[in-house]
């Protein structure tokens, strides 16, 4: 794990964060129309972990109508995904990647998907929502952010989840796979 460390370390500290043209290009963009953005979730995980992402995902305080806007002024392709949830997809060099507005669950009534969502202006809102504290984490140049010691788990090997285990489990009882499927393929404890 001290290797892991030492290279997750010094990925915090590089303020590049290791992602591609693509995801800074979009980071820069919203941050000069006035929008916070952030990279959240697995891609931050795997960054700290020493692993490349397999995709990155943007969270921003722009509305996706907004979000759309500024990338369509900017003449990137826009595919307005889910717009009802806050998702947008942006077209840069011919890749695509997901803009997300922050946001809250609401109910599940079907102990999988959210009735509803509702945004916010707020990333530790945001985050608060997500599963387990090693994907309840952002980054930008600022820095991280981790109000739920995601990093700490990361280097204890612990999948933990954000806030009460019953209720997480209780909105969406695939997350009881996806705690298995990290602690097999991370070798942590649950």
């Amino acid at each position: 794990m001290n290797a892991t460390k030492e290279k997750g370390e010094s990925l915090l500290n590089n303020k590049d964060f290791a992602c591609g043209d693509g995801v800074r290009f979009i980071l820069s963009a919203l941050k000069e129309n006035g929008e916070k953005a952030y990279t959240v979730g697995g891609c931050v995980r795997d960054t700290l972990l020493g692993r490349e992402p397999n995709d990155w995902d943007i969270c921003t305080s722009a509305l996706p109508e907004r979000t759309a806007g500024i990338f369509r002024s900017l003449g990137c392709g826009v595919i307005e995904t889910g717009l009802k949830h806050g998702t947008v997809t942006v077209r840069y060099h011919g890749e695509n990647y997901e803009v997300t507005t922050f946001r809250k669950d609401c109910t599940y009534s079907d102990n999988r998907h959210p009735d509803a969502v509702e945004f916010v202006s707020d990333i530790k809102e945001d985050i608060s929502r997500r599963d387990f504290t090693i994907n309840a984490m952002a980054y930008n140049s600022a820095g991280l952010i981790d109000p739920f010691n995601g990093r700490d788990d990361l280097q204890a090997g612990i999948i933990r989840c954000v806030g009460n285990p019953d209720e997480r489990f209780e909105e969406d009882a695939l997350r009881i796979l996806r705690a298995l499927r990290f602690a097999a393929t991370y070798g942590f404890s649950i």
